[in-house]
């Protein structure tokens, strides 16, 4: 039988780094045709080394030359570099589905582009729905590309409703761990460090994806995510903190069932199952065992975590508001990251992008591309002045 060739955009990340070992556990069904990177050169050519694709993407252009030198000894494996080479890559004719596991805005354009060339996606770069969820919907229906959530809350939700394709949803129950600070104060949260809010209850994730865990505009995201993927309204998405991360979420019927898809915190679990559906593979992991895990839920607290509520907000005014959210969030995420933002001020800052920011009602792609610059400039300005 024929490998799957898989291309991973954001290899050297978290989901990327599990999904080489899912690749790796099942290696008579996938291999790996192309490695992309932003600026982790070792590990790139540490991983072609390994699993030897047919070509490797540093997205930064200028650690070019630090790549080729490190894998002078592979003749066979091609070395690009740049956003352009990323857009090409993901077109190349052997490669059955796309892994789009990069970080922010930068994951638009290549998932645009492998959509096109009727890749299928696997996708854990949120941040390409949440930014334009109504034009990839589009193009995925016009160029008949599968979309498979890779995010343990939309994988599960994505599981629940395998057998359902005839029951309307009535509610989306989606889980959220709460966070590092779920049981603190306002007063309390307003001298945390970023530190503290890396130190994360129950996943292992990279340090952008932690803040917005910390800050809840994770959960924020997802909820935009979750609308396009299933096509519900905001009013059909409830979250739930569950601090135990075993129900990783579910969805309530209109005679009031409710399914849910659990399983200890493992990201290789939704990979895989984004990678293989509809089968499911043995995967060699911990086993779920309820006699040790409570089940707790509580309901989330939108003033300590104004993000969440800010995500409502964008989602309900549509058009290119969440693209302004998502472009202030990866400034002032990356503000707070190097000491340059304190936390509750990120949310500030996000606020005030959104009221001063351009808002275009039926955005277009060039229109969301403008908004990304906008919203930058914007609240950089803002971090500037505070």
């Amino acid at each position: 039988m024929k490998k799957r060739q898989i291309a991973i955009l954001g290899s050297t990340g978290s989901i990327g780094t599990q999904a080489l070992e899912v690749i790796e556990e099942h290696s008579d069904l996938y291999e790996v045709y192309c490695l992309t990177a932003n600026n982790k050169v070792e590990l790139l050519a540490e991983q072609a080394h390994k699993y030897k694709p047919a070509a490797v993407v540093i997205a930064n252009e200028a650690r070019y030359d630090e790549l080729r030198r490190l894998m002078d000894d592979l003749p066979d494996v091609k070395v690009y570099a740049g956003p352009q080479a990323l857009d090409d890559i993901v077109e190349a004719g052997p490669i059955d589905m796309v892994l789009t596991a990069m970080v922010g805005f930068a994951g638009l354009s290549p998932t645009i582009h492998a959509i096109k060339a009727k890749k299928a996606i696997a996708l854990a770069n949120k941040e390409t729905l949440v930014v334009a969820g109504e034009l990839i919907l589009q193009l995925a229906q016009q160029y008949h590309t599968p979309i498979l959530p890779v995010d343990s809350e939309h994988s599960a939700i994505f599981q629940s409703l395998v057998g359902e394709d005839e029951n309307p949803i009535e509610k989306i129950l989606l889980t959220a761990s709460g966070g590092p600070f779920r049981t603190k104060s306002m007063e309390e949260i307003a001298h945390v460090t970023k530190a503290d809010a890396l130190r994360h209850p129950t996943w292992d994730m990279g340090a952008k994806i932690t803040i917005d865990s910390a800050s809840m505009m994770n959960k924020g995201f997802e909820v935009i995510e979750a609308k396009w993927l299933f096509g519900v309204d905001a009013k059909q998405i409830q979250v739930l903190v569950h601090p135990q991360s075993i129900v990783h979420s579910a969805v309530q019927f209109q005679d009031g069932s409710v399914k849910a898809q659990l399983g200890v915190p493992d990201m290789r679990l939704p990979i895989q199952y984004a990678f293989s559906f509809p089968r499911r593979l043995p995967l060699s992991s911990e086993r779920l065992d309820l006699f040790k895990h409570p089940l707790e839920f509580f309901e989330p607290d939108l003033k300590k975590f104004r993000c969440l509520a800010m995500a409502y907000e964008a989602l309900d005014r549509g058009g290119n508001m969440p693209c302004i959210v998502n472009a202030a969030n990866e400034i002032v995420n990356r503000a707070f990251l190097e000491d340059r933002c304190a936390f509750l001020q990120m949310g500030d800052i996000i606020a005030e992008t959104m009221q001063r920011c351009t808002f275009d009602k039926n955005p277009t792609y060039e229109t969301y591309i403008a908004t990304d610059a906008e919203a930058r400039r914007i609240a950089t300005e803002l971090l500037k002045s505070k």
